[in-house]
């Protein structure tokens, strides 16, 4: 998938073992450490990147999740549950930006 994020090709670039490093043990914790079926391993980071509020993560958690399948329709469900946890500003947050990102 190409970089969404200008500033995550630059870090790439120039921390290349880091980046390695750290995508290797993104991969083993997604792929390999339980029995969570994809959709949900998105969904769930696409949650913990909404309310966290970390803006740049969501947008790219969103994409890998709709290139895996996920709806926006269940998106939209995932950034819902956060009103209750994390609050509405939270929500409205995450929800904007959301909408903001090209159709899929």
């Amino acid at each position: 998938m190409k970089d969404i994020h200008k500033i995550f090709t630059t870090f790439k670039k120039e921390f290349p073992r880091v980046y390695s490093s750290h995508e290797a043990l993104g991969r083993e914790i997604h792929e390999n450490s339980g029995p969570l079926p994809e959709k949900i391993r998105w969904l769930i980071k696409i949650a913990a990147s909404g309310a966290s509020k970390h803006t740049i993560a969501l947008e790219t958690h969103i994409m890998k999740a709709r290139n895996a399948g996920v709806t926006d329709a269940e998106i939209k469900h995932a950034l819902l549950l956060l009103i209750q946890t994390a609050g509405f500003p939270t929500f409205m947050e995450a929800y904007s930006v959301f909408k903001k990102m090209p159709k899929a």
